[in-house]
């Protein structure tokens, strides 16, 4: 599938890969829950990220899933697939042998996580992976699952230098961070949200969409108020997120998928399975999260 600039505003969704109870891929309810997205306004989908609990997941069960999700989108919405990693060769590796590139638009990679590179490492690690990727890259800068952090200079860097680098999902939840990289940023690159609980006042700051968990659950209304930001009617925005703030915080209490699993499982979308070392919500969670269901369905 060819690449627009405008393809990667609005809203994404970060997809959970949904198990049955002996941990087996449950095809027919990620099939439900791309269903359930499209049909409620999300702009485009993100195969095997960090909510897709990649790392627990064999290179067969990847590829399955990166098809399976052709398959169902069959076209409807712009499709992004999740390769990174904190080996460069291997991840150029498994950019080069992507199977399903007609189907997809865009990689999203995350910063090399454990061996702390420097921002010189980060320059060189996506610029080798720009130098030969069949796809165009998203950067994705989340230190607080990687315990590297991706300065703006460096995104703006990248930017500037690789026309292929196209958008950055920015979840470091610094402010400062979204002004620098929106002030500084080339005209056809975009920088999404990543930080489902600061999406409205950064979006009003001049940032371009999010790549989403809680679009997954609460898919209406937070598509709706995404529109409502990129279309300055900051009224309506800020109502809804003041509507839907409290659940976010839920989804993200004991980790990610854990609190989206739970959410997807009370909308009859999927079974509460993961795969260890992740665990169901506690009961004290799961019961919270369906009384914020209860409530902002009253």
């Amino acid at each position: 599938m060819s690449y627009s600039p405008t393809q990667f505003k609005g809203t994404g969704v970060a997809l959970v890969t949904p198990f049955h109870a002996d941990k087996t891929i449950d095809f027919n309810a990620l099939e439900n829950i791309v269903n359930h997205c499209i049909q409620h306004g999300v702009n485009y989908l993100v195969v095997l990220g960090t909510t897709g609990e990649s790392p627990v997941l064999s290179a067969d069960e990847k590829n399955s899933i990166f098809e399976a999700v052709a398959r169902f989108t069959n076209g409807r919405v712009p499709l992004v697939a999740g390769i990174g990693g904190n080996n460069t060769a291997l991840v150029i590796n498994e950019m080069r042998e992507f199977k399903h590139r007609t189907a997809y638009s865009a990689f999203l990679s995350v910063t090399p996580y454990y061996n702390k590179p420097t921002q010189a490492g980060l320059i060189e690690h996506y610029a080798a992976i720009a130098g030969m990727s069949p796809l165009p890259i998203i950067l994705y800068n989340v230190p607080g699952r990687t315990g590297v952090t991706m300065l703006p200079k460096t995104t703006l860097h990248l930017a500037h230098t690789y026309k292929n680098i196209i958008a950055v999902k920015e979840a470091s939840g610094s402010m400062q961070a979204c002004y620098e990289l929106v002030n500084g940023k080339p005209n056809n690159f975009l920088v999404l949200s990543g930080d489902d609980d600061l999406v409205m006042p950064q979006l009003a700051c001049g940032m371009d969409g999010v790549i989403s968990v809680a679009a997954q659950c609460f898919t209406a209304d937070f598509c709706k108020m995404v529109q409502a930001a990129l279309d300055q009617d900051i009224a309506t925005a800020r109502g809804l997120h003041y509507k839907l703030i409290a659940g976010v915080n839920l989804l993200f209490k004991e980790g990610n998928p854990v609190g989206v699993k739970a959410a997807l499982h009370q909308l009859g979308l999927c079974e509460n399975q993961l795969r260890l070392p992740l665990v169901p919500a506690s009961t004290e969670l799961y019961t919270a999260i369906a009384a914020f269901q209860a409530k902002i369905k009253a």
